[in-house]
């Protein structure tokens, strides 16, 4: 069975249970976990290859390990020049005095900070859309959805909102709107905005084209509500107000940018694209793969020297 057959059967998952080929997502009734559950068994697709074609994998494989190793070496390289920066008084450094860049997680240490009314607006503004969940029987989200269709193959007719069709894109069935739960209307607005501002980018994520790709790929739309939601647990914007150190520099970037949110969307999505292509991962291997993001991203997000989500690194991917 070739690679293209398996990815298929990926994305052509049946949620009622009739297919042999269904791959059961983790419930979820709130933010509280992904939305992709972890598979204890791994598959090994090397049929119908030749020796050659293994060894040149392999080959292909091995340097862009070594490019990812190479990559994250800078960064922690940038990160303890920052670390330096930061016991130096320097802006944040006044913030977070006793913050340790390597510490995270439940047991971080809270910090008090101080907003200006265009914060306060603007991450008021985000809150409000944090608090809208996906109703497949509105019409304004019904429309995105099919304004996310026209956006992602714009040369296709548009299917109905339930349809088979859908899959295609990475959904689990063939109503979109059973996939969103917790993950809220405002992940649907994050693909839509990632598709209008980075298409190159959307298209290439959408489609799998680069590097070597594992047989069973992620699902493309449940990724990105995946990252969503990551991304609200990494800033913290669940709390009353953000006082993370992840938090607070997002509340810095969002003084700058009102969409930094999205913005910072589009950056996580190809971070993970791309930390899914130097680990050579399988679908299987998803939730290892998010978690190694979101430790990358708030990586970056601590470096002395950004003040919008273009002064990530990670921002360079995108195109």
């Amino acid at each position: 069975m070739s690679s293209k057959t398996l990815r298929r059967r990926l994305h052509h998952v049946d949620v009622d249970g009739r297919g042999n080929e269904h791959l059961e997502a983790s419930g979820l009734d709130g933010l509280n976990e992904p939305l992709l559950a972890e598979y204890e068994d791994d598959k090994k697709h090397t049929e119908g290859q030749t020796l050659e074609d293994i060894w040149d994998d392999e080959r292909r494989k091995q340097q862009l390990h070594w490019t990812f190793l190479f990559s994250h070496l800078i960064t922690q390289w940038a990160q303890w020049l920052a670390n330096i920066v930061l016991g130096s008084g320097s802006l944040l450094g006044r913030f977070l005095p006793l913050i340790p860049a390597s510490q995270s997680g439940p047991s971080q240490k809270r910090i008090s900070y101080s907003l200006s009314p265009l914060q306060e607006a603007r991450l008021r503004f985000l809150k409000q859309r944090l608090e809208i969940p996906f109703d497949g029987s509105r019409v304004e989200h019904q429309d995105a959805l099919k304004q996310l269709w026209s956006l992602a193959y714009p040369d296709r007719e548009l299917p109905a909102l339930k349809s088979d069709l859908w899959k295609e894109m990475g959904w689990q069935g063939s109503d979109p709107s059973t996939d969103f739960r917790g993950g809220g209307f405002i992940s649907l607005e994050n693909l839509i905005f990632f598709a209008k501002k980075f298409p190159d980018s959307f298209q290439r994520l959408l489609y799998k084209q680069d590097g070597t790709r594992a047989a069973w790929e992620y699902p493309f739309a449940v990724a990105g509500i995946n990252i969503s939601f990551t991304l609200i647990q990494l800033l913290d914007l669940q709390s009353g107000k953000p006082s993370s150190v992840a938090g607070i520099r997002f509340l810095e970037l969002l003084k700058e940018d009102e969409m930094a949110f999205d913005n910072l969307y589009c950056v996580a999505f190809q971070m993970m694209d791309a930390q899914w292509l130097a680990k050579r991962a399988s679908y299987m291997e998803f939730n290892d793969v998010l978690k190694s993001t979101r430790t990358q991203l708030e990586r970056e997000l601590a470096l002395e020297d950004v003040s919008s989500v273009k002064d990530l690194p990670a921002y360079n991917l995108l195109r």
